[in-house]
């Protein structure tokens, strides 16, 4: 009978539960009692004493479900009632529970938002998934407002977020390919989607909300909801050259006993960034090979500490950035399963120019046609550089840093314009462009 009553209880906590549908009993929780009464115990000794409804509003949990865990646990002498607000009971813990949340403690430290079952987090997911949006124009050319770029490529990238898959952004350094990164995690964060405070697998606790990435939507709440999930907009998380293999297993925090999500955990239903490809502490080609079937069949098995491999959802679109020959770092096998593939490179002078003056206006500066047409030509001729996108902001930077040096009001103009290529550029000294551009000037 005690086997056949654990049984039920497995099948009970493996059932998934609706982030709409706010659990009101601890076996539409979906979770195990044990674990629950061991979070309210844990709760209880680190914060209380407290009501009741503190212990419900501390777990996220109903204010059904917490009294259950109130009985409960005084049913066992874990608890007491110190007095009554209203109808609602005060509760602290007592000596036999201190000792009992003591020993619950030297095993994991975490006590926070209750959690959500693996089976839950799953379907939320794939409810979620990056491959059921449906982009359009519009929305690709407002999330790109801010970058001066060309229909053809905002075309590029629309397409690619429709198609859900992989995209590999290329080109030399300062074109902007993080910036356009960026952006396009714009178009996908207007979605809102649910993100679970953490789940449980096998008695562990796996953190996955991280308000430093997960941002909570501005819009009304239902109060039938289930607070253990948090309306989050669809997240954008950027690793760069720091990356090493560990940090893509699931990190086990050796002092509160519990485990946080790797970033790709956290990117899911949203947008991973892979800033500067090639560059990680991790060789490309281990990276590519621990990530062919998540990108392909939309999987991830991460690692416990005991050995056990859980598996989660793959469903985030990834962008690889890099100014490295994309065939240098990837093998055909894997650029094949990246379906797009954007180069972003030189600019024209036009875009130079509307870049520089988008920059210089947001410092209340103007710059003059004829002073930036000049300034082309000298990058191009003297500097012997294509036009890139980072050397507005740059330039203007450095006009901006001289003037607060000498305690002057910041003004474009040539002097200013020649003293910022000079310290930026490194190829050649300015003296011998000053005299060429003065020989023709006296000469006209």
């Amino acid at each position: 009978m005690n086997t056949l009553m654990q049984t039920q209880e497995f099948l009970r906590a493996a059932r998934p539960t609706s982030p709409e549908d706010r659990p009101r009993s601890i076996s539409e929780a979906g979770v195990r009692e044990t674990i629950l009464e061991d979070i309210a115990l844990k709760t209880l000794y680190l914060s209380g004493p407290f009501s009741v409804l503190e212990l419900s509003q501390r777990t996220r949990l109903s204010y059904e479900i917490a009294e259950e865990l109130f009985r409960r646990l005084r049913a066992k002498l874990l608890v007491e009632v110190t007095g009554m607000s209203a109808t609602v009971a005060n509760i602290a813990i007592t000596s036999q529970g201190r000792a009992r949340a003591l020993e619950l403690l030297s095993q994991s430290h975490y006590a926070g938002a209750a959690p959500v079952t693996l089976a839950s987090y799953v379907e939320q997911v794939r409810k979620q998934s990056v491959r059921n949006l449906k982009v359009h124009q519009g929305d690709v050319e407002q999330a790109f407002a801010h970058l001066v770029m060309d229909s053809k490529t905002l075309a590029q990238f629309g397409a690619a977020i429709n198609s859900g898959a992989g995209i590999f952004l290329y080109g030399p350094p300062g074109v902007g390919k993080t910036a356009a990164a960026e952006a396009l995690s714009r178009v996908l964060a207007k979605d809102g989607v649910w993100i679970p405070y953490a789940l449980e697998v096998d008695g562990q606790i796996i953190t996955v909300y991280d308000p430093a990435i997960h941002k909570r939507t501005e819009e009304p709440e239902s109060e039938n909801r289930d607070e253990r999930w948090v309306r989050c907009h669809r997240p954008s998380v950027t690793v760069g050259g720091e990356l090493t293999i560990e940090m893509l297993d699931l990190q086990f925090n050796p002092i509160s006993k519990c485990y946080d999500g790797p970033p790709q955990m956290k990117a899911n239903n949203g947008v991973l960034i892979l800033d500067d490809f090639g560059r990680q502490r991790i060789p490309p080609d281990e990276l590519l090979n621990r990530w062919v079937v998540p990108l392909d069949r939309g999987i991830e098995f991460l690692t416990l500490v005991g050995g056990m491999k859980i598996e989660i959802p793959f469903e985030m679109l990834v962008v690889f950035a890099s100014n490295i020959d994309p065939a240098k770092v990837m093998d055909p096998a894997f650029l094949r399963r990246i379906q797009t593939k954007i180069r972003l490179g030189a600019i024209s002078d036009e875009q130079f120019c509307e870049i520089f003056r988008r920059f210089a206006g947001d410092h209340g500066l103007e710059a003059d046609t004829d002073l930036l047409n000049e300034l082309i030509v000298v990058i191009r001729d003297t500097m012997q550089q294509e036009l890139r996108a980072c050397y507005p902001r740059d330039l203007v930077n450095q006009v901006l840093w001289a003037a607060q040096y000498e305690d002057r009001p910041p003004q474009i103009d040539r002097a200013a314009l020649m003293r910022a290529i000079s310290a930026y550029f490194l190829q050649k000294n300015l003296s011998d462009t000053d005299e060429t551009q003065s020989g023709k000037q006296k000469q006209s």
